[in-house]
């Protein structure tokens, strides 16, 4: 039988019942289908030259595994086969033969003969169970279509199988033919193979063609998808590529390579801490894949500059010779022996112990008192770097902290800038008025101080734009404030509390002489030798032209006589001038401040008392007096729920003691009292009035008067007890600032007295008492 008898007329092809059995491995021959086959082996040979020798029909079985072929048995094989026809034989090697075989028909394979080099086996020929019907019909129709899809979206599959699937009538050789071309696993075709009824074959070939449609139009979207992004990456690419020859056809070096190797340049030697060496390296690969005119350039740019120029490691050597940094406090400010204490024991500390972490001082006291100017008087004694920040009105706490980067414009806060600026990772840095910081929706400032005022924690302050540790216990921070009752009471325990009092006299005398009028002079434009001030101009310019608790005013008068002596200078009406006590009014004209005591005591039921005020103490005069009337108590004044209250507790208390007193017992059902306090304007409030307003209401009932240049503080009880006050320093100060020889204090408040200056304790009589009869016993005349 020749090759074209064989592939032309398949119908009258005898098959024997005995079969040589050729194994395939990892592929399915279906009836009716070509197939070409590569046979190696020994074994296999011979099958195929006896076949050839025969009548060229051949048993194709699929073996589950792939042994050698001298150990194969029954259970290795699968029990349907396809018998076929080999067509073409071509041997290409002496052990390698190719074969063009065609199917014929399915077999089931009943016993496995063995005694011959390769496998045979006794078949019972299967024939397919055809059943047309409209069912089949449009499975035909239906499987056709999706083969059709398959072969458009397969590229390597011929168009022409599309048009050879339609001309199929059978439909057992349609779902055999589509089967065989489809790309799914082996034991799904053989499967196919094993299904006997076309009908339920080509229901499970539309299965398959159908995962396979849905695989390959996904990966046709997918392939799509990654041609776009390639299109457009190649694009990118070419166009960069473009544009680096002109750059260098026109000898310009590209841009972002140098300042890339610029940064990295500066990154090798900078001495940076591990983490922010990673974060900075990782930020530069960015840049280094991105275009100078992308956004995201400039914010990492920006990122990389702000690295590279904060002191992480560098910083000012400390003075530690105490004696000068001793001697340049002493030069700078006059007085203020508590701060120039700490900052000495400070450095004596950074002596002995060279990693002591910065103090948290915070100067509390009026304005005026030199806190702003001693925070760069103690720089300069340490030798280190001076950075003020303002924080009054401060509202936002990105302000403290930063913003993140993610925010166009974000920048560090200003603890991180200031760093920056002061080139030093331990400078003394000021935060001003602290007890002025706001909060609002944008957050609370003084929160975000917490971390960095807290010596345990600062040394990993974490800036929001930075996002790495940066330490700051090195940084000596100072805070100032007016005031503690506004400062939050977490942020108040971290602070080292410094208290700067009003100055007295004396000192005001020794600070204008030393500083102020060298300044003044200076700023002026006058010389030392053409204005003089005699001791007792300034000591006028002091009790008569200023009341404060610091030197601000007095300096402010001090300038307006010097701009008045050069403007007689400049004239030339006159070539220098001594200013004297009686010269004064003349550049200031009258008097401003004199003294009320004389007269506003010189009546029964007028006391002087002393308040504590933010910018230090003041002298507050009680004004008590009764008209006819019927148990009436007024108060006026702008008086708080607190002085009401011990106003109220002082009438109780003289009403149970009236016998006592002289007062007559039923003096109040047909009396009505009036209690004021002038400067009406001005809110008061506080229990320190109590024995000032028992002491008012005692003078105008028994019609005596109080002793003159006498005033007094202290809280009241019911019973009669006095009780210690706040703010003992700042009042004597106003009181001798005022003329007053006698005070009469808490006998608990004796320990204050030790903060008072030993001149003023020799000018002042202190009474210290805890009773209040002893407080009118001291108080009232005889």
């Amino acid at each position: 039988m020749t090759d074209q008898q064989a592939s032309n007329d398949m119908k009258i092809i005898h098959i024997p019942e005995t079969l040589p059995i050729l194994p395939l491995f990892n592929m399915i021959v279906f009836p009716k289908m070509m197939l070409p086959l590569e046979v190696f082996g020994d074994q296999s040979l011979q099958l195929v030259d006896e076949a050839m020798a025969k009548d060229r029909i051949i048993g194709l079985v699929l073996a589950r595994k792939s042994p050698p072929e001298t150990t194969f048995q029954a259970e290795d094989f699968y029990t349907i086969g396809t018998s076929a026809v080999i067509l073409k034989m071509a041997k290409t090697t002496e052990n390698k033969a190719q074969l063009l075989v065609q199917g014929i028909e399915r077999f089931h394979v009943r016993e496995i003969i063995t005694g011959k080099p390769y496998l045979q086996a006794r078949i019972e020929s299967i024939q397919d169970q055809d059943s047309k019907d409209i069912e089949v019909e449009a499975l035909m129709a239906n499987l056709v279509g999706l083969f059709e899809r398959i072969v458009k979206l397969s590229p390597f599959l011929p168009q022409e199988f599309g048009s050879m699937a339609k001309t199929i009538t059978d439909p057992g050789v349609l779902a055999d033919l589509i089967a065989s071309i489809i790309n799914v696993p082996t034991e799904e075709k053989q499967a196919i193979l094993e299904l006997i009824d076309a009908k339920i074959r080509l229901r499970e070939v539309t299965r398959l063609v159908n995962h396979q449609v849905e695989v390959l139009e996904l990966g046709n979207k997918i392939q799509s998808q990654v041609k776009d992004d390639m299109d457009k990456t190649q694009r990118d690419y070419y166009l960069r590529q473009q544009l680096g020859a002109i750059k260098k056809e026109l000898g310009e070096e590209d841009e972002t390579k140098v300042e890339v190797d610029e940064y990295r340049e500066k990154l090798a030697k900078k001495d940076l801490p591990e983490e922010a060496k990673k974060e900075a390296d990782r930020e530069l690969q960015r840049l280094d894949r991105m275009h100078p005119s992308s956004a995201e350039y400039t914010v990492a740019s920006t990122y990389l500059d702000w690295i590279l120029t904060l002191p992480w490691r560098e910083g000012t050597e400390d003075n530690l010779d105490i004696k000068k940094a001793r001697k340049v406090l002493e030069e700078d400010h006059y007085g203020l022996e508590k701060p120039k204490k700490r900052i000495i024991e400070y450095l004596a500390v950074r002596k002995l112990k060279s990693d002591a972490k910065g103090p948290i001082l915070c100067f509390v006291g009026p304005p005026g008192t030199g806190k702003t100017s001693l925070g760069q008087s103690i720089a300069r004694a340490l030798g280190r770097k001076f950075v003020r920040i303002a924080l009054g009105g401060v509202r936002d706490e990105a302000e403290i902290r930063g913003h993140r980067r993610t925010y166009i414009g974000a920048l560090p806060g200003r603890i991180i800038q200031s760093i920056r600026r002061a080139e030093s990772n331990n400078p003394v840095f000021m935060l001003d008025e602290i007890d002025k910081v706001g909060s609002d929706f944008r957050g609370d400032p003084s929160s975000a101080l917490l971390e960095v005022l807290d010596p345990a924690q600062n040394f990993s302050f974490m800036d929001h734009y930075l996002d790495i540790p940066f330490d700051l216990s090195h940084v000596m921070f100072i805070t100032t404030a007016n005031v503690l009752d506004t400062i939050p009471p977490a942020l108040r325990d971290r602070l080292e509390i410094i208290e700067l009092v009003s100055y007295t006299v004396d000192e005001k005398l020794h600070i204008a002489e030393k500083y102020l009028l060298t300044r003044q002079i200076t700023e002026n434009g006058l010389r030392p030798d053409q204005i003089s001030f005699t001791k007792g101009a300034i000591r006028l310019i002091i009790s008569s032209y200023t009341r404060e608790a610091g030197v601000r005013n007095l300096e402010r008068e001090i300038a307006s006589v010097c701009r008045g002596v050069a403007s007689q200078v400049a004239e030339g009406s006159i070539t220098k001038a001594t200013i004297r006590h009686k010269d004064i009014h003349r550049y200031l004209g009258p008097e401003r401040v004199t003294s009320e005591i004389t007269a506003r005591t010189s009546k029964p039921g007028v006391v002087m008392g002393l308040a504590w005020t933010p910018v230090g103490g003041d002298i507050l005069f009680i004004e008590a007096t009764a008209m006819k009337g019927k148990k009436g108590l007024t108060m006026t004044g702008q008086l708080g729920d607190v002085m009401k209250e011990s106003a109220t507790a002082a009438l109780s208390f003289i009403r149970t003691n009236a016998e006592a007193l002289g007062i007559s017992i039923d003096f109040f059902e047909d009396v009505d009292i009036h209690i004021h306090v002038p400067s009406g304007a001005i809110p008061k409030d506080g229990p320190s009035a109590g024995v000032t307003i028992m002491t008012a209401l005692t003078s105008l009932l028994t019609n005596k008067l109080v002793k003159k240049d006498l005033a007094m503080t202290g809280e009241i009880t019911l019973r009669g007890l006095v009780l210690p006050v706040g703010g003992i320093k700042e009042k004597v100060l106003a009181a001798h600032r005022a003329g007053v020889k006698t005070i009469i204090l808490p006998k608990w408040n004796k320990k204050d007295l030790a903060d008072i200056p030993a001149k003023i304790r020799k000018d002042i009589d202190f009474h210290l008492v805890e009773d209040m009869m002893d407080v009118l016993k001291i108080a009232l005349e005889k």
